[in-house]
């Protein structure tokens, strides 16, 4: 548990480690469990606070799923921008990150584990944000791939990033192979369609 705070508290920070803290209890306990007076205990701040800086409980989850998908965007961005002049090793590095890191996310194992149990309050979240989610990595990935040289017109690299993405996000959702088996089919699929083999 967390140290309650004295004095003048930060609210960004304050929100940041109320989201945290709700994260913590949602892989310890399930979302069902996670109440505003255990969150205030586990932040280490007063249950006003936990209202001032996160609202209701519905916009406390919000969050939730919206870091969590800050960090896997991060996850692609650093993947890409490991290997700016090389782009299949930029797709490797994108996707292996991303599956790796899912592959070891607490939160993300919770919230997938509720389609199997009674704590279903999160999946109507994960309904609602995914296809924004998906939208935003999208325009992520199109944004490095502009960084390359690609012999493609940009209809058919619109394509290709969406089916990369969409498989992508299959395998985080449920994987079937390592993060890195993964990672080289899918950068093989790309090298078959650029007509490029990686190096």
């Amino acid at each position: 548990m967390a140290e309650a705070t004295s004095g003048y508290d930060d609210p960004i920070s304050s929100r940041n480690r109320i989201i945290a803290a709700a994260a913590r209890l949602t892989c310890a306990d399930g979302w069902s469990k996670v109440t505003m007076g255990r969150l205030a205990t586990e932040a280490g701040v007063s249950r006003q606070t936990v209202y001032n800086a996160v609202g209701s409980r519905e916009a406390l989850a919000e969050a939730m799923v919206l870091t969590e998908s800050a960090k896997f965007i991060f996850k692609i961005v650093e993947g890409f921008d490991s290997h700016p002049d090389d782009l299949l090793s930029g797709v490797h590095a994108a996707v292996e990150n991303t599956l790796e890191f899912a592959q070891g996310n607490a939160l993300l194992r919770a919230i997938i584990s509720a389609t199997h149990g009674a704590d279903t309050e999160l999946l109507p979240l994960l309904t609602t944000h995914s296809e924004s989610l998906l939208g935003t990595v999208k325009v992520v990935v199109q944004d490095r791939a502009d960084q390359y040289e690609i012999d493609l017109t940009p209809e058919q690299i619109t394509a290709v990033i969406d089916i990369v993405v969409r498989t992508s996000m299959s395998h985080v959702m449920q994987p079937s192979a390592t993060p890195c088996e993964t990672a080289c089919s899918i950068t093989w699929l790309v090298s078959c369609v650029i007509g490029r083999p990686r190096g």
